[in-house]
């Protein structure tokens, strides 16, 4: 399957996660956890990115999730973990992809 997003099962990105790893891609695994108040994707939900964009899965939606797919590819870039924090006013809080001024707080990390 070939384009930006793909179309998953929530347990099949860490089966994309394998696939890609073993076609030689760099990847990162974006994983939340931590939710506070609405958030759109519970605890325990993925992201997988590879060092091209191309992604699987998900951990919000809307601005996040662009915003996590960028710093995947600067992790995938350094090697380096990084623990990221998304939470907005409720006024804008339909505007970045979570309901009701919830926060979530996403771990991204590099896999081998």
């Amino acid at each position: 399957m070939s384009g930006n997003q793909f179309s998953l099962n929530h347990d099949d990105e860490l089966l994309t996660a394998e696939a890609w790893s073993g076609e030689g891609r760099n990847i990162a695994l974006a994983t939340v956890v931590d939710t506070w108040g609405s958030a759109p994707r519970p605890v325990g939900s993925h992201l997988v990115i590879d060092d091209e964009g191309n992604f699987a899965g998900s951990v919000s939606g809307g601005c996040v999730e662009g915003a996590v797919i960028g710093e995947a590819i600067d992790v995938i870039a350094s090697g380096e973990p990084k623990m990221l924090e998304f939470g907005v006013a409720d006024a804008t809080a339909w505007e970045v992809g979570l309901s009701c001024g919830g926060k979530i707080r996403v771990y991204v990390e590099k896999v081998n």
